[in-house]
């Protein structure tokens, strides 16, 4: 929906905020709420972007609101700098900085071990600020004193003191924030966020930068929370030192979860919920400090029964009464799309594009000496192999021979013991999975790894921009529909895989079959030169082996890959020449005619039978 109808969105957004002020009230807001749900909603914006986007759960942006708040709130009070707007815009930039390098220490780890550095980061801070930095900081004491923004424009002075005043100063902050965020989740980087989200793995091996984008994503989650923080204190009079604890980044990560992760609004949403219950149940019930063992219930609830937050549960509901309904895998109509597949002209593939050096004419892939040991295993020793342009080579042998290891050594997944590979006069060994991708060298995986959550466009899509863009680029605001070829390249994409029917489908709700031509979508979607396909008739029917050999047969046309497969027939029928692993070790290689008949192939890999017809 952000993506969809972005006009919409914007103009709701602007209208919302226009009438707050004459109907909250009526629902039994205050002002002084009002102003702190969007501060809490501006601070939870950025927090989105880092986890409900691009999936990194932080419990330390407490750290950046508190350094934006003070940095802020020690120019206006202790240095004297007169223009509040631009003080806040200062500590909002310190807030970046100081992410960014938070950053480049905690995205070291990922998952349990980013949340808790994130932790640490947090308590640091709040210890620096009670301590070593109290002379600056003002202890526990905070800074009073942070003066109220005003304008004069000559004709007219403006000042926003307090309640609805500052409530238009708050709004159009808010408005701002949210239109930026919007333009962000909806640009090519927006979209690459989404799929580390879904898949790191996979992004990484389309040829994306995901450090480059994480770190991104980290530094601006921190400059929103900075900026948040100044407008905390200038809304209070005084910036408290409370903005540092640990119990102000574990709010906000309930109040997004309350909300919806994911949506940008989740968290405006969410503090309202908040801070309204807070209110309520405090004064208008009388409870005390008993209100958070309510909300704590309240919170259990909602998560438990809405796990997509209130705006999720909202989008269910329209969705059911008005939505059109996507056929789920195990109804997805897979038979007859094989079959109109089958009726279907054939695409022609997109070239390969070269990337070789000028005047290189040697083969396109080279392995000298492969060996990968693990500890005192042997996956694969000493392995010379070469492919020249335009071959369709078959890669074969036992349960164990050392295939998957030599095939992610082939596309520097896994870093080899010894020896080299050279790929297109280029010597790749040692370097990382992206930056071979972006050379022209690329693989679909055995077991499907696919950005689950979005659609087969939107997969098709990262691809692709991985390619248009190079690894990393920070077109923070760019428009993925402004850039030439991009949806051309996506549709034959989709057309070549029999998929351009199911453009709109999330990948959740594709058949089996259909994930299986995605998975090689992917690998294709950039145009490389070399394409690695790991087992991909693996489990599938005789009907949809039959209609992805058809596949490979039309994709190869012009192409060199590289197959491994347990499916004999098939391997045959597509290679040109067969290399056969046993024990990690080259035993032979041949013609399809010449492995078939070759009797150490039989007695290693087929069982010892006689010559096969």
């Amino acid at each position: 929906m952000l993506k969809r109808r972005p006009y919409l969105i914007t103009f709701l957004t602007a209208f919302g905020l226009i009438i707050a002020p004459f109907v909250l009230p009526h629902l039994g807001f205050a002002p002084n709420t009002v102003n702190r749900i969007l501060v809490w909603g501006l601070f939870g914006i950025g927090f989105d972007i880092l986890f409900g986007f691009t999936g990194l759960l932080s419990f330390g942006q407490s750290a950046f609101y508190g350094t934006g708040g003070f940095v802020a709130a020690y120019l206006l009070t202790r240095a004297g700098f007169p223009h509040v707007v631009t003080a806040i815009f200062i500590g909002a930039i310190a807030a970046a900085v100081v992410g960014y390098l938070v950053g480049l220490l905690a995205l070291r780890r990922t998952g349990i071990y980013f949340c808790m550095i994130t932790i640490a980061i947090s308590e640091v801070f709040f210890f620096v600020e009670f301590n070593p930095l109290s002379e600056w900081t003002g202890g526990e004491n905070g800074l009073p004193g942070v003066p109220a923004p005003s304008f004069d424009l000559g004709f007219i002075k403006m000042s926003f003191t307090s309640g609805w005043t500052l409530y238009q100063f708050l709004a159009v902050c808010y408005f701002v924030g949210i239109v930026i965020a919007l333009r962000i989740v909806r640009s090519p980087v927006g979209a690459i966020l989404s799929a580390i989200r879904d898949n790191p793995l996979r992004a990484s091996a389309v040829g994306h930068d995901i450090h480059g984008y994480k770190l991104t994503a980290f530094v601006i989650a921190a400059a929103y929370a900075g900026f948040a923080g100044g407008l905390l204190g200038m809304m209070q009079g005084f910036m408290p030192p409370d903005a540092f604890m640990f119990d102000t980044s574990g709010q906000l990560v309930m109040q997004s979860a309350i909300g919806g992760i994911g949506t940008l609004f989740g968290p405006l949403l969410g503090a309202a919920v908040w801070l309204f219950l807070q209110d309520f149940l405090q004064v208008a019930l009388d409870l005390g400090a008993a209100w958070k063992l309510v909300l704590g219930v309240v919170f259990v609830l909602l998560v438990v029964f809405l796990r997509r937050g209130l705006i999720g549960g909202i989008a269910d509901l329209y969705n059911l009464a008005f939505g059109k309904k996507t056929a789920p895998a195990e109804e997805s109509p897979e038979m007859d799309v094989a079959v109109d597949a089958a009726d279907e002209p054939d695409v022609a593939p997109m070239p390969p594009h070269r990337r070789a050096p000028e005047g290189y004419n040697g083969p396109i892939l080279k392995a000298i000496g492969l060996t990968k040991h693990y500890g005192g295993l042997a996956a694969n020793s000493d392995i010379d192999f070469t492919v020249n342009y335009g071959e369709l080579r078959g890669i074969i042998g036992p349960n164990g021979a050392g295939k998957s290891t030599f095939f992610k050594m082939l596309t520097c997944e896994v870093v080899p013991t010894a020896g080299k590979i050279v790929f297109e006069g280029n010597d790749i060994t040692g370097k990382n999975v992206t930056d071979v991708c972006q050379l022209g060298l690329t693989k679909s995986y055995q077991v499907n790894q696919l950005f689950t959550h979005l659609t087969v466009r939107e997969n098709v899509e990262v691809a692709v921009l991985a390619e248009m863009r190079g690894k990393f680029k920070l077109d923070l605001f760019g428009n993925p529909d402004m850039i030439p070829g991009l949806n051309e390249q996506i549709a034959h994409t989709l057309a070549m895989v029999n998929l351009i029917g199911r453009a709109d489908t999330p990948v959740s709700a594709l058949a089996y079959g259909e994930k299986r031509r995605l998975e090689i979508g992917l690998a294709l979607a950039n145009s490389p030169s070399l394409l690695l396909l790991d087992e991909p008739l693996a489990g599938m029917s005789p009907r949809e082996r039959a209609e992805t050999v058809k596949l490979l047969k039309s994709i190869s046309k012009g192409r060199t890959m590289i197959v491994i497969d347990h499916d004999m027939d098939a391997l045959f029928e597509l290679a040109e020449r067969v290399t056969v692993l046993q024990e990690g070790r080259v035993l032979v290689e041949g013609t399809p005619a010449e492995i078939k008949n070759n009797e150490a192939v039989q007695q290693a890999y087929l069982g010892g039978l006689k010559e096969v017809a």
